[in-house]
């Protein structure tokens, strides 16, 4: 029997609820769309923000990133951009479910219109973990979400950065995780948009494999002076996560069970 349109669709929208950091949070995820990954708690743990800052996080996707910002620190403020609706929508559910409602705020735009949405220097940091591919580099998944996700389709991080030069405070903060590979292009882009790098770590799957991914902090307006941080390996010999990457585990879940209220109106 073939199955009908409505069940495949139905099928393809089945959401699956995950519990992360140790069980601290709740998200909902689609089943077969785009599902976080590493590199989402990588950044979660790399972002230091100060106490009552005000944040965006472009490209939001379900809101990991954003509800462990909000769970570690009570005082911050988060709005998550979201340029794709269904995510968006699923973003508000885990907001929700996770009683984040008074911290963060879940808005649907594209982040290449960032002028008509927000006014200028908004935030006191910008963060995004952006489609990593080009559209001509390797085959675009069929799956509408992940190609998103995954391929500059709708927005590049050079056009996350431009829309972040525009958002950040004097002395705003972007947190960025790149491709190694890209970090020449990525240190061109911010310095094009007047965002110094000024910490950096880069990732690595295990100590024998070349860098995976680089984590970096920029400053509107900083000067040139940039710190290296140790590396970080994710995995050991025997294919287990190493003991510095439990301890992120651990420290992510170190926070007060907490939430409520509302996000206040602009």
């Amino acid at each position: 029997m073939t199955a009908s349109k409505k069940e495949i669709n139905t099928f393809m929208s089945e959401e699956t609820l995950d519990e992360i950091v140790n069980g601290r949070l709740r998200i909902y995820q689609k089943q077969r769309g785009y599902r976080f990954s590493l590199d989402a708690i990588l950044l979660a743990h790399f972002i230091s923000l100060k106490t009552k800052a005000q944040v965006i996080e472009l490209g939001c996707g379900s809101g990991i990133i954003s509800l462990i910002l909000a769970a570690r620190l009570p005082q911050i403020k988060v709005i998550g951009l979201e340029i794709q609706e269904e995510l968006a929508e699923l973003a508000q559910k885990n907001v929700e479910i996770n009683n984040f409602s008074g911290q963060i705020k879940i808005m649907i735009g594209d982040a290449r219109e960032i002028r008509k949405i927000f006014a200028a220097r908004s935030f006191d940091a910008v963060i995004f973990n952006p489609p990593y591919r080009k559209i001509a580099s390797g085959r675009i998944n069929p799956d509408g979400e992940k190609s998103i996700a995954r391929h500059e389709i709708k927005g590049s991080v050079r056009e996350f950065l431009k829309a972040a030069s525009y958002l950040l405070k004097p002395k705003g903060r972007a947190f960025i995780i790149y491709p190694a590979t890209r970090l020449a292009s990525l240190v061109c882009w911010m310095r094009e948009n007047k965002i110094e790098p000024k910490k950096m770590k880069q990732v690595f799957s295990d100590s024998a494999s070349p860098a995976e991914f680089v984590l970096v902090e920029g400053r509107v307006g900083g000067r040139e002076e940039l710190t290296i941080e140790p590396v970080l390996l994710v995995y050991d010999k025997n294919k287990e996560y190493t003991g510095e990457m439990k301890a992120i585990f651990s420290e992510l879940a170190s926070f007060p069970s907490r939430g409520g209220g509302q996000f206040p109106e602009s």
